[in-house]
């Protein structure tokens, strides 16, 4: 499968060299790193953080996941030391947010929209990573999920709240399943283009209907009491 990934794009390979749909994804990409940037910042501006700890939490949103696949997988070097241009999409977007907090918190419904769009995006990134490394079916799909959720959890976890990975609609779930759709055309050896554009809607829309109708995981609650 010809690869689209953000790490693929190298100062010798123009991103109109890529694949049609490749394009399309790879300037998705660009702007869910900097929507996951931007809900990043607006979760530092309430917990009342200062500029600069506004624009490392959205670096380490947006970029946390692709980080921890990478040092996890061996792969070097990291996406944002290749293309140092992703800490400065992020940054900036982060701190962009601090001037139009107030107009960006009304966009929610267009964030959980991109969101979504990076959620699948991203997974299907990571899996790519993973298979140019000759990784086995079940780390390819891992390699995924944690590309597509954890920068999410990094956000989470400095901000002190429960991560809503663990809480919210279904999410680790929906990147599963995006990875096992998007590895079946690695072993069947399907029409990439075409398979790419499918898993993206399979994807994105597995993740628009959990939000609308809050599909979610049993939860287990455990007070104590008998």
């Amino acid at each position: 499968m010809k690869t689209w990934v953000l790490k693929s794009v190298s100062p010798g390979v123009a991103m109109w060299d890529l694949p049609p749909t490749g394009v399309v994804l790879y300037g998705l990409s660009l702007v869910a790193l900097a929507a996951q940037a931007m809900t990043a910042a607006l979760a530092a501006g309430r917990r009342s953080m200062d500029w600069v700890g506004v624009c490392l939490l959205g670096c380490i949103t947006a970029l946390g996941g692709g980080t921890i696949r990478d040092v996890l997988l061996g792969h070097y070097p990291l996406l944002w030391v290749q293309s140092p241009s992703l800490l400065a999409l992020t940054a900036g977007a982060a701190f962009a947010t601090i001037l139009i907090a107030r107009f960006v918190h009304r966009l929610s419904l267009g964030f959980l929209v991109l969101d979504a769009i990076g959620l699948v995006v991203f997974t299907m990134a990571g899996c790519d990573v993973a298979w140019q490394m000759n990784m086995s079916l079940p780390i390819v799909i891992v390699s995924g999920m944690i590309t597509g959720c954890a920068g999410g959890v990094l956000r989470d976890i400095l901000c002190n709240d429960v991560p809503l990975l663990f809480r919210s609609e279904l999410y680790a779930s929906v990147s599963v399943v995006t990875g096992v759709f998007y590895a079946t055309a690695f072993g069947l050896k399907l029409n990439d283009e075409l398979w790419t554009l499918l898993t993206f809607v399979v994807g994105l829309s597995f993740r628009l209907l959990a939000i609308r109708y809050k599909w979610e995981m049993p939860k287990f609650v455990f007070n104590g009491d008998r």
